[in-house]
């Protein structure tokens, strides 16, 4: 397909295509890692390690996938998104193949952790930064579509990946889970490259080292960007419990006593409002005049609130009732994280925003789940772990109050302009 160019984003026609490929990235990377706590008890049982060391599987791979942020961004810059997410898609299945043949944990590192971290990471920045390029003022609610994807695949891939571990065994299943990742592949052919006019790039003749998408990753303008680094450490902090309820939400079931399809089904549950969660988030975003970075701030707050309330859950209805909770707030925040971050930094940033913040965040991925587990290890249970990760999310909210202009004037009237000029 050719390129398209428009003097501004087009707000729909194959806008809508691309959002369909975001939705099918956000499936096949997000609730593939979300789902992964069906293999956590077999990978405990097999190889008989502690929680917290298998923890750091799922933990690897999701520091990967957000540390190769800024190799996916300045590689789409140059080359386009659309070869670059089909590449993901192939490391992303390859890494999941190999694993399926893991004899250690530090093979399951390799394969799931780095390979399949890596590709995620080639997919994820790319594929979002497209749907921000094709939309302007309904930016919130096609972001949220686009990212609606990992809700619907965790409500259906918890239970098929059990059903897949009790029938294959886990090497069977991860040998099905590779086959459903390599249809990332298809998903980046939906991406047709447009070129909005102001943002094109001037690439001399010297070596490739010194094209424009190169020194920007090596010399990203953002880096000394006050509003963008307080909005990435919010996210770091964020990112350091968000992802411990996919991790061992499950093993928290198993442990009061739940059968493993009952264990997974609280897991599909929480997906499913977390889908809702991100189109509802996205549509109030767009339909009232509610600045983003506030309503960003409020659904922050009340995912960490329903995290640390899920240790109450003690028979199955309420456990139930509060991963329905969790799953709704978390879902709405996300895309609003990436529509604020284009209100921050402008459109013309956004791919190297999004790149440049992801690797920020990984290092709260890298020691949330991991440390969860930990304080399983030693306390016996999971209740200080869901108390901690909830208390990350607070913590992380606390911080969007320090953004400029927090409580008065939009942002995007002077910080289009702070992003321009080198540091």
């Amino acid at each position: 397909m050719a390129e398209l160019a428009c003097p501004e984003p087009p707000d729909g026609g194959w806008g809508w295509m691309v959002v369909l490929a975001g939705f099918l990235q956000s499936a096949l990377v997000f609730g593939v890692i979300r789902s992964f706590g069906v293999f956590f008890m077999e990978f405990v049982g097999y190889f008989g390690e502690l929680a917290g060391r298998v923890s750091w599987v799922t933990s690897i791979g999701i520091s990967v996938q957000q540390l190769g942020g800024p190799v996916g961004s300045a590689l789409s810059t140059q080359y386009g998104a659309r070869p670059v997410v089909m590449a993901g898609g192939v490391l992303s299945g390859l890494g999941m193949f190999l694993a399926s043949f893991a004899t250690s944990l530090t093979h399951l590192y390799l394969s799931i952790g780095l390979l399949s971290g890596l590709g995620w990471a080639l997919v994820f920045t790319p594929s979002v930064a497209s749907v921000a390029r094709y939309f302007g003022k309904r930016r919130a609610f096609a972001t949220g579509l686009a990212v609606s994807g990992a809700g619907l695949a965790s409500f259906a891939f918890s239970p098929l990946f059990q059903l897949l571990v009790d029938t294959y065994a886990w090497r069977g299943a991860l040998l099905v889970v590779a086959g459903i990742s390599f249809n990332l592949v298809a998903a980046g052919a939906l991406l047709r490259p447009l070129e909005l006019e102001g943002n094109k790039a001037s690439v001399p003749e010297a070596g490739w080292l010194q094209l424009p998408a190169f020194s920007s990753f090596c010399r990203p303008r953002l880096a000394c960007h006050r509003p963008f680094l307080l909005f990435s450490a919010a996210f770091i902090l964020v990112d350091a419990g968000y992802y411990v309820p996919y991790v061992h939400l499950v093993p928290h079931a198993r442990e009061l006593g739940f059968d493993e399809y009952r264990a997974a089904f609280l897991l599909s549950s929480a997906a499913v409002a977390d889908l809702c969660g991100r189109v509802v988030g996205g549509w109030l975003a767009d339909r009232f005049a509610i600045r983003l970075v506030h309503s960003l701030t409020l659904w922050t707050v009340l995912t960490g609130f329903s995290m640390m309330l899920v240790p109450l859950g003690q028979s199955y209805s309420l456990l139930m009732g509060l991963c329905i909770c969790y799953g709704f707030f978390a879902g709405a925040l996300v895309p609003l994280q990436f529509s604020g971050l284009a209100e921050i930094v402008g459109t013309g940033h956004i791919m190297e925003g999004i790149g440049l913040m992801q690797m920020l965040e990984s290092a709260g991925s890298l020691v949330g789940a991991p440390l969860s587990g930990w304080l399983r290890d030693m306390t016996g249970d999971y209740t200080a772990s869901f108390i901690v990760a909830g208390t990350f999310l607070l913590a992380g909210s606390l911080l969007l109050f320090a953004l400029p202009n927090y409580f008065s004037c939009p942002m995007d009237s002077t910080t289009e302009e702070e992003t321009r000029g080198d540091p």
